[in-house]
């Protein structure tokens, strides 16, 4: 589904305004040198920083461009749960192919907290959900144990994994099992 070397995209600006054309032309520049797949808006993309419209253009800037020729798995994370439906809602509208989704920060939810967080995202929409572990960013970091309980609903499919622990990677794969996606999100993994 979601494998080899997946871009994420940086959301160019001209003029304070995002550059669609700009945008456009670098999702093409990606495909025609062999990325795997395209991730708009995840935190690369400056996804704290976009207004809610801006968010959902460059989505559907990114779907339209890509036209089917490699996933794109939209940024859908929020620490607000209602506005990560939001984008996820509007992902799956446009044609993305997944959602890359952070765990919440600033507000340090507790497992169980994460856990209700992505079930909520889960049962949202039909669209295969990435998990972004980012503790280094997010000042939480989701357990194994949660990330296994987790992967047992239909729409979380793997992790992008950014906590920069092999082992971890390899306690994950142990608990969770080899059909659930990870991704390498630290340049130390």
């Amino acid at each position: 589904m979601f494998q080899g070397s997946i871009t994420a995209l940086v959301t160019p600006f001209k003029n304070g305004a995002v550059d669609e054309q700009g945008f456009q032309d670098f999702v093409n520049w990606q495909i025609d040198e062999g990325t795997n797949g395209l991730v708009p808006v995840g935190t690369t993309g400056e996804s704290p920083t976009l207004s809610h419209d801006e968010h959902k253009r460059v989505v559907e800037l990114c779907v339209e461009a890509a036209a089917g020729r490699v996933p794109v798995i939209a940024g859908a994370g929020s620490n607000n749960t209602t506005e990560a439906i939001e984008f996820m809602k509007f992902a799956e509208k446009v044609g993305a192919n997944g959602a890359l989704v952070v765990t919440p920060y600033y507000n340090k939810p507790t497992q169980e907290g994460l856990y209700a967080h992505y079930k909520a995202l889960n049962d949202c929409a039909d669209l295969p959900i990435l998990i972004y572990n980012i503790p280094g960013r997010s000042v939480v970091d989701m357990s194994v144990e949660t990330m296994a309980r987790l992967a047992k609903l239909p729409n979380i499919v793997g992790v992008k994994d950014a906590t920069a622990n092999i082992a971890r990677t390899s306690l994950q794969r142990m608990e969770i099992g080899e059909e659930f996606i990870q991704l390498s999100g630290e340049d130390a993994t």
